[in-house]
């Protein structure tokens, strides 16, 4: 099938979260559109909507239109909406697994993923941070011409941060910070800038540890030490990239216009400045992998889960992204 008849696929996430009713919001406001999903999912978690058993991904082009197509096969029974339970584990993961399996057949286009709530896993068995590095192992064998990731990109209309640690406490934060760690974000983030994005010749500016960029060694060495050979090296590679910036005059909108991503030093460097931008409608995008992934940037919402409060336009501007980066890995 070409890209363009080829359906995403969406796994689940959490079933007692937030996960199924987005989907859901999700397909009432795409399903005119020219963006067909399916739902790797428990039919029994979209009742609001109407929806259609398949046995095969392509079978989401003939009913799309009119029904959420669910491909068959990953039921969880028992779920409580809101309360969750490790008993869902195994079923959660598998359709995170079995997604990743269609988009390397060819058979879908790109995998979304609804939120996982890392706690339960982990109370079954699950050994990963998240997500990214799930993702990451599970494609790790996988053919991939360009520098492979996981690296994690959130982005809103306006603005893309790229961080280079995520989630771990601030006080390791020096501890885990290397220039080869900034080098290889900046690689995968330019890389996939051009391959997936459409960005010709990306600019990227790399954000400070410190205030002030550590005012000449006066608060912490680690811009001299560490972020400026990294920035020194990416440069003698091509790359169009400045830094170490003050992190605290890197996001306005006159800032904001003179680069395509930002390479920041840790988790909250980066969500803070896009969350104030947009706090609804955050994309995570999984770079340098063999496959398009993305996700809303939200978790899985228990305590309102089950009660219509749920915004989808984090899950939309996840599926519109997905699209947009398939469609351009496919034409480059």
């Amino acid at each position: 099938m070409s890209g363009y008849k080829r359906p995403l696929v969406i796994s689940m996430g959490d079933p007692a979260g937030i996960g199924p009713e987005v989907i859901a919001k999700a397909w009432q406001a795409l399903h005119t559109g020219p963006t067909p999903f399916c739902v790797l999912g428990d039919p029994a978690l979209f009742r609001s909507i109407p929806t259609q058993l398949i046995t095969q991904v392509s079978d989401s082009l003939a009913v799309f239109k009119d029904s959420l197509p669910i491909l068959h096969g990953f039921e969880t029974p028992g779920v409580v909406v809101g309360q969750p339970d490790p008993a869902h584990a195994e079923v959660v993961l598998r359709a995170i697994k079995q997604g990743v399996d269609l988009v390397l057949s060819g058979q879908a286009r790109a995998l979304v993923t609804a939120p996982i709530a890392k706690s339960v896993l982990m109370a079954a068995g699950f050994r990963h941070p998240g997500h990214t590095e799930f993702l990451g192992a599970l494609l790790e064998a996988a053919p991939f011409e360009q520098t492979r990731g996981p690296v994690m990109m959130l982005a809103v209309d306006g603005l893309r941060v790229v961080p280079v640690t995520i989630h771990c406490a601030l006080s390791e934060v020096p501890l885990r910070l290397t220039q080869e760690a900034i080098i290889h974000a900046a690689r995968v983030t330019s890389e996939a800038l051009t391959r997936d994005l459409g960005v010709k010749s990306p600019r990227l500016v790399v954000a400070a540890l410190n205030p002030h960029a550590g005012e000449d060694g006066a608060f912490g060495d680690e811009e001299s030490r560490i972020i400026a050979p990294a920035v020194s090296a990416l440069q003698a590679m091509g790359l169009s990239v400045r830094g170490p910036l003050p992190a605290d005059s890197l996001f306005h909108a006159e800032a904001r216009a003179t680069f395509d991503a930002a390479i920041c030093m840790y988790h909250d460097q980066a969500l803070i400045p896009l969350k104030a931008l947009d706090f609804w409608g955050g994309v995570n995008a999984t770079l340098g992998l063999p496959i398009i992934r993305t996700s809303p940037d939200h978790g899985t919402g228990f305590d309102i889960a089950g009660r219509g409060l749920a915004r989808p336009e984090s899950m939309i501007a996840a599926i519109q992204m997905a699209a947009t980066m398939a469609e351009g890995r496919s034409n480059s």
